[in-house]
């Protein structure tokens, strides 16, 4: 995946609405206050010079407000989410909110001095709003993502983010199925490739 896809996409971006939440009723002015101060909360603590561990505590605390990671980590199993057992459920969804955090944890180094900016709302469908921003880092291209915001059990969530014309949802649900149909629909071979990159995230922050 290209580091800018990276950046906001692999947290915020892999949001996806599933199983009973259902957004309604999305809102174009709503949607972009709860995009503009989701992203400046998430910059601020990017752009902080706090402690690694209590950056991570941050970044962690804004994408479980953002985010319906449960949702989300259902969605990009998709159908294999059936077919594992309860354990593997449990354990696949442990893993895959770590995973989250540990990818923008592992890159803090490479945000600093991320900016965002709004650009135009939009409405989608009559269920979610799609917000446009541009991300800038020193030294580096601008670029553009797209924030589809709609309103989960009555809360404005992140369901999907457009990154250079791609879906990241469906980006990381195909990743996830690829690698479980290599290994014969095995979703223990899922699970052992998510530890391990896990470890290596953990690796390439220090800790």
């Amino acid at each position: 995946m290209a580091p800018r896809r990276l950046l906001l996409g692999t947290v915020l971006a892999l949001a996806a609405s599933a199983g009973g939440a259902r957004a309604q009723g999305a809102d174009p002015a709503r949607a972009t206050r709860f995009i503009q101060s989701t992203g400046q909360e998430l910059v601020a603590a990017l752009n902080s010079n706090a402690p690694l561990a209590q950056r991570r505590q941050q970044v962690s605390a804004i994408l479980h407000r953002a985010v319906d990671v449960e949702g989300v980590g259902r969605f990009i199993l998709g159908r294999w989410w059936r077919q594992a057992s309860a354990a593997e459920q449990q354990e696949y969804m442990r893993l895959f909110d770590e995973t989250l955090i540990r990818n923008l944890s592992a890159r803090f180094g490479e945000y600093q001095g991320v900016r965002f900016s709004l650009g135009r709302a939009q409405q989608r469908t009559e269920d979610d709003v799609l917000v446009n921003t541009i991300i800038e880092r020193p030294n580096l291209a601008p670029f553009s993502l797209d924030w589809r915001v709609g309103d989960v059990n009555g809360q404005p969530k992140v369901v999907d983010v457009i990154a250079e014309g791609t879906s990241l949802r469906l980006t990381q649900r195909s990743e996830y199925s690829a690698v479980i149909q290599r290994n014969n629909g095995q979703i223990s071979a899922l699970l052992a490739a998510m530890r391990n990159q896990i470890q290596q995230l953990a690796a390439r922050e220090g800790r």
